[in-house]
């Protein structure tokens, strides 16, 4: 790792979008009541918005019940990691025109169910960082020495 003053860089917009659509996992977070849930689920990026699928439950209701969500998709390797985040509106795709173009997506269910609900997550900020990898800047501090 070269030396560097800021180990943590700001991605711009399209860099997050490039991330976003590299992978295939992330994480759905939503509140109702004031409680906070996590969920991870398989997901596709489409122009500049995310969608999954998702049976009946609670995922389902609770986009439904508040539609300000959030959701994270990170990616490392040895060097380095990035990290980028969601802020927007997520709507169940209705039936018709919209839900067949996004049925052709490349969006299958990770374990055989019926999943039968599309759910759309538009971006009101998409946000991102990398972050280089590099020992422990407090060891150094302490020992004078980088750690073997």
């Amino acid at each position: 790792m070269a030396e560097s003053t800021n180990p943590v860089t700001v991605l711009e917009e399209s860099r997050c979008w490039d991330h976003l659509a590299s992978q295939e996992v992330g994480r759905l977070a939503t509140a109702v009541n004031g409680m906070p849930e996590i969920f991870p689920l398989n997901f596709v990026v489409d122009g500049e918005s995310v969608v999954f699928r998702t049976a009946e439950g609670s995922k389902l209701v609770e986009v439904v019940i508040n539609q300000q969500v959030a959701f994270e998709v990170d990616g490392w390797n040895d060097n380095d990691g990035w990290s980028v985040v969601i802020k927007g509106s997520a709507e169940v795709v209705p039936p018709g025109e919209e839900q067949s173009r996004v049925e052709a997506l490349p969006l299958r269910p990770w374990v055989p169910t019926v999943k039968t609900n599309f759910v759309r997550i538009t971006a009101t900020e998409i946000t991102g960082r990398r972050f280089e990898f590099g020992p422990d800047p407090l060891l150094e501090y302490r020992y004078g020495k980088r750690p073997v």
